[in-house]
């Protein structure tokens, strides 16, 4: 092995630094390989200037940065890229010149970091011949195969701190307070954050909710001498019977972005009587100093991962299971998103210590 690629790809996530630095330490301390930095995604391969050799000093002092120094693009999709040609707006397939140019830069194998999104077109470049190797990044800790990805402990350690300072102003002035919370159609965000800040009433794509039965919880407490409720939303949430919301609708390029339950809620316990406020966290989630845990995770991930690529472990994504780094093929990884079960141990205990799902 003499040389790899490194990309970043889809949304920032806490710990993304920790990757590339462990990746290039070991790259370069145990094989001697060669490093390159593919920047702002696969959108780097096409960039005049794309493509940085990444050394030990350039990896010095990264480990607590959130972000990431190779940057992202979470439109960066290789086979629906947006170009202006004569005048006119078109989106072409240029996945083919990706893999044309992994190639004539020799690598033997291209690092992967990202989502679900990003880990999907790495499959599909491997189906075309690209030595790729895959590491789970996500807050959202929706991807399958591995029991967590990392960026989610620090995002649920800012939503948990979220419900924290919101517990004391909802105390103050007997109200509801709403935090609506990242995670697109997996809840476990909003279930984590839910159960470690002491939410009420804790909504999750994986359960339906009737706004009548989080207003029944609001109810209960109300007589039993609680003035003020919390609840935290995660962003995929949707009422039986009804959708979910969206801030953006998507098309070829864009990624429909979900928002807007929070709010609906919100205004809903306002009609009956209730006063109500909605936090909506957002990227805070997603910036900023990555935890003791996620980069841990993240360095083991990195190493891992070009361990993997020097015993030729291609089409494969780094994973964490029973507590132990291992691998898996990408298109295992990719077969079945991870979701909150109702079976989940978390689900039964929050509902055992009085959260209500909305869905009783």
């Amino acid at each position: 092995m003499k040389k790899i690629g490194i990309l970043t790809g889809g949304g920032d996530a806490p710990g993304l630094n920790a990757v590339i630095r462990a990746a290039v330490k070991t790259a370069i301390n145990v094989y001697g390989c060669q490093v390159l930095g593919i920047k702002n995604g696969y959108d780097g391969f096409l960039d005049e200037d794309g493509i940085i050799p990444l050394g030990l000093a350039d990896v010095r002092g990264i480990l607590p940065r959130g972000g990431t120094i190779l940057g992202a693009a979470n439109r960066g999709n290789p086979y629906a890229r947006k170009i202006i040609r004569d005048g006119k707006e078109s989106v072409i397939d240029v996945s083919d010149e990706i893999v044309k140019a992994i190639r004539n830069l020799e690598l033997d194998a291209l690092l992967v970091i990202g989502g679900d999104g990003t880990l999907r077109i790495a499959h599909e470049l491997a189906q075309k011949g690209a030595r790729v190797i895959g590491v789970p990044k996500t807050i959202d800790n929706d991807i399958g195969g591995t029991e967590i990805t990392f960026g989610f402990d620090t995002a649920l350690n800012i939503a948990t701190d979220a419900l924290d300072r919101l517990h004391t102003t909802a105390e103050s002035h007997h109200r509801v307070m709403v935090l609506e919370l990242m995670g697109r159609d997996a809840g476990f965000i909003a279930l984590q954050a839910g159960i470690s800040g002491g939410a009420d009433v804790i909504l999750i794509p994986e359960i339906p909710f009737k706004f009548e039965s989080v207003m029944a919880k609001i109810h209960q407490r109300d007589n039993e001498g609680g003035k003020f409720s919390i609840l935290a939303v995660s962003e995929g949430a949707k009422p039986e019977g009804g959708a979910q919301l969206f801030a953006r609708q998507g098309d070829e390029v864009f990624v429909p972005r979900l928002g807007g339950i929070g709010q609906a809620v919100a205004e809903y316990i306002e009609k009956q009587g209730f006063e109500s406020r909605v936090t909506v966290l957002g990227h805070l989630q997603r910036g900023g100093t990555p935890t003791s845990f996620d980069r841990s995770l993240a360095t083991r991930y990195g190493a891992a991962a070009v361990r993997l690529a020097a015993r030729g472990g291609y089409d494969r994504m780094v994973a964490l299971q029973g507590g132990t780094i291992t691998d898996i093929p990408l298109a295992e990884a990719l077969a079945v998103p991870k979701r909150v079960k109702l079976t989940d141990d978390a689900v039964v205990t929050a509902r055992n210590v009085g959260v209500s799902f909305g869905d009783e």
